[in-house]
């Protein structure tokens, strides 16, 4: 069956929308059409991030508005990335919309994405996927990380033990041990570019750190990173999730209060010495016997981190997915549309060993457009 679907996502670094027209043929990536980066209105990623970091203070009037402007914004990414590849919408057999993760927690059972697909349906007049998360929590899971059956569809590889590793607002690896399913694990490992952004904004004003280059100027400091890792998030057996409401700078300040008397070019140098650790360390106890890391995300950008990552990772072929069919900034917004498709089709979209629900079961709740 498969065919043509789009795919709209927006990770924990609240960078905007990735929107891509993929088509898959036996349920395998065949090509990408076309791809579309549509930033957020400014003040909608500021109260979005302002949200994100779990601050008090929105009534249900801003809190409703918020999901339609979400979904329209959504809607207007689709709108853009289908003009830009010169596909007629009818022959688009569905959306996956992730939608703009507000909170999650996991081991409670609790997630929260906005962006309304009824918006999106209408708009486009095509059949969107969304809402991935819930069903898998209903069933006892985490709700995340969702990924880890796609890059098994993408990435396996029957000759080498391979690991995928997505450097977004959190990072997260899927452990793929040969071609097949069985074996295939996945979890958050912990931060990544969510808490460095969220330094850079409060230091310099700046929304990231280009290349890594202020973290590189900078000298770490094993106090503070030993404090950030002795948290026992680090040390908990997967399944596992966090989120960036968890791995936010009050998390720093409360684990290492004399954060301010350091040079904040150390802490952002710090910050990058946990993100490359922690991953790294779950690595080594996750998939010893790895022999390539795939790294996606808006992280693979951050040349300090890969170095740091490479230095932790001896012996280990690091590099950017790129070099395995498919440019690393797309990665999950083509992933939210095969699950869309796995969902159309009636076929699981999660993985009870990653996740830790009791069963296998199609994602998402599927919207009809206004006929």
């Amino acid at each position: 069956m498969s065919g043509l679907y789009l795919g709209l996502m927006s990770g924990t670094s609240i960078d905007g929308i990735d929107a891509v027209i993929a088509e898959f043929e036996a349920g395998r990536l065949a090509k990408l059409h076309a791809t579309h980066h549509h930033d957020y209105p400014p003040p909608l990623r500021a109260r979005l991030i302002e949200l994100s970091l779990d601050q008090p203070g929105i009534s249900m009037r801003a809190f409703c508005t918020l999901d339609v402007d979400i979904g329209l914004s959504f809607a207007a990414a689709a709108r853009e990335v289908i003009s830009r590849s010169g596909i007629p919408v009818g022959a688009i057999t569905a959306i996956g919309s992730h939608g703009q993760t507000l909170f999650h927690d996991g081991p409670r059972g609790l997630t929260l994405q906005l962006g309304d697909p009824n918006r999106i349906a209408a708009a486009t007049g095509i059949t969107t996927v969304a809402d991935f998360r819930r069903i898998d929590l209903a069933l006892g899971g985490q709700g995340a990380p969702l990924v880890p059956a796609f890059h098994h569809a993408m990435f396996a590889d029957f000759r080498e033990s391979r690991c995928v590793l997505n450097l977004g607002g959190i990072a997260n690896i899927t452990v793929l041990p040969g071609a097949g399913i069985d074996g295939v694990i996945g979890f958050d490992t912990g931060p990544a570019n969510g808490l460095m952004d969220e330094w850079m904004r409060v230091c310099s004003g700046l929304a990231f750190d280009a290349e890594g280059a202020f973290a590189a100027s900078g000298s770490a400091d094993e106090e503070l990173i030993a404090a950030l890792l002795s948290d026992p998030y680090f040390a908990r057996p997967a399944p596992k999730s966090t989120g960036r409401d968890y791995f936010r700078l009050d998390w720093v300040r409360s684990r290492y209060p004399r954060i301010d008397a350091l040079r904040t070019e150390d802490v952002q140098a710090s910050l990058a010495a946990v993100t490359a650790r922690s991953v790294a360390s779950a690595i080594k106890g996750a998939a010893p016997a790895v022999a390539r890391l795939i790294v996606c995300g808006g992280g693979v950008a951050n040349t300090l981190l890969l170095r740091l990552l490479g230095e932790a990772l001896p012996g280990v072929v690091i590099e950017s997915s790129s070099q395995h069919g498919l440019a690393p900034e797309w990665i999950e917004a083509t992933a939210f549309a095969w699950l869309a498709m796995r969902r159309i089709e009636g076929k699981s979209g999660n993985l009870p060993a990653v996740t830790g629900a009791s069963r296998l079961s199609p994602l998402g709740c599927v919207v009809l457009p206004p006929r």
